[in-house]
């Protein structure tokens, strides 16, 4: 049952994977670009490469001879996935999953030409003139984002002619791996987003975790709660919007799937083939499994019957505000942890930098409403503080 897994990023929620792998006797190799990163820390050895050297990709797979290659950022080189899994190796969830997803074009354009799933009205610009174009295309006003980011990095609201470019240098500088490249949407007049996490299992079983609520802030989401109260035909397009794009997809794992909800329907966003930021809010216990304890059974083939919410919950991110080379310092974590029915977690980050999330803030409660538990979530955030 011990598999050699070659988990490629390292970031927070590469860590709770991690653990949640380690809690089921596994062995785990952690990647990424920087030395001590957060799954660094609870693996069991871990390689500091670029991800996006597919010869230095191809060099770490041939050395370590790993069972699985999780793949849990997106600046990968994941075209090489296909001549691993022809070599024999497992990619999760595939290497089609993973190499699709990593790319905003792909995964839209299999979505809404492929497969008929509702989307906002869309375009490509690789150059500033061919963005001018998209937004005639898609009208007033309309979202820009990088094809290849992550957490919303380099994503923003055109309104005016002089937004233009300035959010085509926020794109590219938001832009993760060399793909100079962005998708122009439509703004769709949605209610609120979702995320809906998905898991696709090796028995066929797809099961879906009660609706995450998100609020975001310079394209990256700040609080999230579980479930989000909605309409249960809505619901019910969602999961199967859902499932109709994972199984294109192929394998197993967890999926976050993105969706805007609206007076005029629901609108498929984006997915990640891999837990989901927003999804944190699984750590309050809200379920009787994180997203990272769905992810790790599905990816190890452990059958999951059934995903069952135990009760609300809430996350807040804590960020720094600041620039710092050697190891942040928490305070405040004596009065925050006075607080009823809450918790935090620290990542462990080596440095910080303005905005950068460096932990987060839970709260969670059997019949407490979902709105409170946001709040007391956020007075957690605000009570710690990182030098």
């Amino acid at each position: 049952m011990r598999k050699k897994i070659l988990l490629l990023g390292s970031g927070e929620l590469g860590k709770e994977l991690v653990i949640a792998l380690q809690r089921l006797g596994q062995y785990i190799i952690a990647v990424d670009n920087y030395e001590n990163a957060p799954a660094m820390q609870v693996a069991h050895d871990f390689e500091v490469i670029d991800m996006l050297d597919g010869d230095a990709l191809d060099a770490l797979v041939e050395k370590h001879q790993p069972d699985l290659i999780v793949p849990e950022v997106e600046s990968i080189r994941t075209e090489r996935f296909y001549n691993y899994e022809k070599q024999g190796f497992k990619v999760i969830p595939s290497a089609k999953a993973a190499n699709f997803t990593m790319n905003r074009k792909a995964i839209r354009d299999l979505a809404a030409q492929e497969l008929g799933v509702k989307t906002a009205k869309y375009c490509y610009a690789t150059s500033y003139e061919e963005l001018k174009k998209g937004v005639e295309v898609c009208g007033w006003p309309c979202v820009v984002k990088p094809l290849m980011s992550s957490s919303g990095k380099g994503q923003s609201i055109i309104k005016s002619q002089s937004d233009i470019q300035t959010a085509w240098n926020y794109a590219m500088e938001g832009s993760r791996g060399d793909l100079k490249e962005v998708i122009v949407e439509e703004f769709v007049d949605f209610d609120f987003e979702i995320t809906l996490l998905t898991l696709t299992q090796d028995n066929g079983n797809t099961l879906f975790c009660p609706p995450i609520g998100h609020r975001q802030e310079r394209g990256d989401y700040q609080e999230s709660w579980q479930p989000m109260s909605m309409n249960d035909i809505h619901l019910k397009e969602a999961q199967e919007m859902a499932e109709k794009v994972t199984t294109a997809l192929q394998g197993s794992g967890i999926w976050g799937v993105e969706f805007f909800i609206g007076k005029s329907g629901v609108y498929f966003s984006e997915l990640s083939p891999r837990p989901h930021d927003t999804g944190m809010v699984t750590l309050a216990n809200t379920q009787n499994f994180s997203e990272f304890e769905l992810h790790a059974r599905a990816i190890l083939g452990i059958p999951v019957q059934e995903i069952k919410l135990l009760k609300n919950g809430a996350s807040a991110v804590i960020l720094a505000d600041k620039d710092n080379s050697s190891l942040p310092v928490f305070s405040g974590l004596e009065k925050a942890s006075s607080l009823p029915d809450s918790d935090f977690k620290i990542f462990g980050k080596p440095t910080s930098s303005p905005y950068r999330r460096m932990a987060v803030a839970l709260s969670y409660g059997i019949s407490e409403s979902t709105e409170s538990l946001v709040e007391r979530a956020k007075h957690i955030a605000d009570i710690i503080s990182v030098d």
